[in-house]
């Protein structure tokens, strides 16, 4: 199995969008700071994934959630998660 992640950082709430085939250890391991991009703005905590059976639908899938129609697309899907955090989005 393979997901597409979403994580959110407690400390700047920028996100974080990536893919993996084992979620809890990716989480740790960005809480572990063992990822350059990230290690300086956790800790993170994982707000959004989706599962995938193919490893090219899942990194399509990341790829399309990176772009601009991909952030519209998360922000319309955690509307209540971000406003009940009062969060702006992907930062």
């Amino acid at each position: 199995m393979y997901f597409v992640y979403v994580l959110e950082s407690t400390a700047t709430h920028s996100w974080y969008i990536g893919y993996t085939t084992d979620i809890q250890d990716r989480v740790a391991a960005h809480n572990r700071n063992n990822n350059v991009s990230t290690a300086h703005r956790g800790p993170w905590k994982l707000i959004y994934y989706e599962a995938y059976l193919e490893k090219m639908d899942a990194l399509g899938r990341e790829k399309f959630l990176k772009s601009g129609g991909g952030h519209r697309f998360l922000k319309k899907q955690l509307r209540r998660y971000l406003e009940t955090d009062r969060r702006r989005g992907p930062g």
